[in-house]
């Protein structure tokens, strides 16, 4: 299935879809040197997990699950960057980098599970042949590699201006589907403003009443919108529902707010942590970590194929010569690392990972 979508004459016009659609986001679009080998997309073994094994009596593996991906804009990015690379397929591509013990992370960090993020107006249409691919076990095992597919819709803040009934309604229909976690992403941002605010804030409060009326967990983007964003959440979301404020950039204050009045609401953390100029996020972290026995409330995600962590360079071959061209979702040992130095003495690598592996079970039922 996963086949026929991605097929070499289909991907002749998904690349360029996407590229659209990351300018009409806000993400970094600036021409980017020639790409290294894509095998050096292949990652090596974390350095927290150098000698386990799940049957050398070492403490259990902890898997990778990855609470916001963009399947198929990093597919295309790698399509993109490397247009006679070998995997022709997201069945190849997941294969390769995920799964095979022989060249996946030693097979040390599997990945199990995916939230796959669909944020467009109108929606792409290939939502549904990924999530149908995922239907049953059998299905995943075939097209995904055993990796557990889910997904979340709904419209970014950025393409509030596009939202329509008829968004709004394959939107609702989505989330009717065996494989659908959530809605979202959906928010506010008031950084580029590529749609009004006073749209941006409607259209985000309609996905709201609609999410909350159904139960679903939601998946909140916010950036520069404090004031606003806290509002909105509080007079519109019931104070148990589940909340997932992705890629958390924002003032500690706000995040310690937010925290403080939804018990059920997560952070996000992408490698954006691992930026020199992002102070925010690390500020959440000591925030959090400050008494080691309570619960480290984050979730790690990439947003990929944004947001690699840099601290991930020096574990690369010596032949990697300037920056991959794209993160993926191999990558999160690396910015739970990150994590660990910033959260402290009583953190590294493996908690901070197990921690998010329990509250991503929590949040969205992965």
């Amino acid at each position: 299935m996963l086949a026929r979508l991605v097929s070499k004459t289909s991907l002749l016009l998904i690349p360029t879809r996407f590229i659209s659609s990351s300018t009409r986001m806000g993400k970094n679009n600036k021409k980017k040197p020639q790409a290294p080998n894509e095998q050096n997309l292949i990652l090596p073994v974390h350095s927290s997990a150098v000698g386990l094994s799940e049957t050398s009596g070492s403490p259990p593996v902890i898997p990778i699950v990855d609470t916001h991906t963009h399947v198929l804009s990093t597919f295309s990015a790698y399509r993109t960057k490397y247009p006679d690379g070998q995997y022709n397929t997201i069945s190849e591509f997941f294969r390769a980098l995920y799964h095979d013990p022989a060249v996946s992370n030693g097979g040390v960090h599997p990945v199990e599970a995916i939230v796959d993020v669909w944020c467009e107006a109108p929606e792409l249409r290939e939502w549904r042949t990924l999530a149908d691919s995922a239907l049953t076990e059998e299905m995943r095992e075939k097209e995904w590699s055993g990796i557990q597919y889910h997904f979340v819709m709904g419209v970014h803040p950025h393409n509030a201006k596009d939202y329509t009934d008829e968004v709004e309604n394959e939107i609702l229909e989505a989330m009717a589907h065996p494989r659908c976690v959530g809605w979202g992403e959906m928010g506010l941002d008031y950084h580029y403003t590529l749609s009004p605010k006073e749209t941006q804030q409607e259209v985000l409060v309609r996905q709201l009443r609609h999410a909350v009326r159904l139960g679903k967990p939601l998946t909140i983007h916010t950036r520069e919108a404090d004031a606003d964003i806290e509002r909105i959440l509080k007079a519109e979301v019931p104070k148990d529902h589940k909340i997932h404020v992705h890629c958390f950039t924002d003032s500690p204050e706000l995040a310690t707010s937010l925290l403080d009045h939804f018990p059920n609401l997560y952070i996000g953390i992408t490698g954006v942590i691992t930026y020199a100029t992002n102070f925010n996020t690390s500020a959440v972290i000591r925030h959090l970590s400050a008494d080691p026995s309570k619960p480290l409330r984050i979730l790690l995600e990439t947003d990929a194929p944004y947001m690699t962590p840099s601290n991930l360079y020096p574990s690369l071959s010596s032949e990697v010569k300037g920056r991959l061209p794209f993160c993926h979702t191999a990558m999160i040992p690396w910015t739970a690392e990150f994590v660990a130095g910033v959260a402290g003495d009583a953190w590294d690598t493996e908690r901070v990972m197990r921690e998010s592996r329990k509250n991503a079970r929590d949040m969205y039922g992965v």
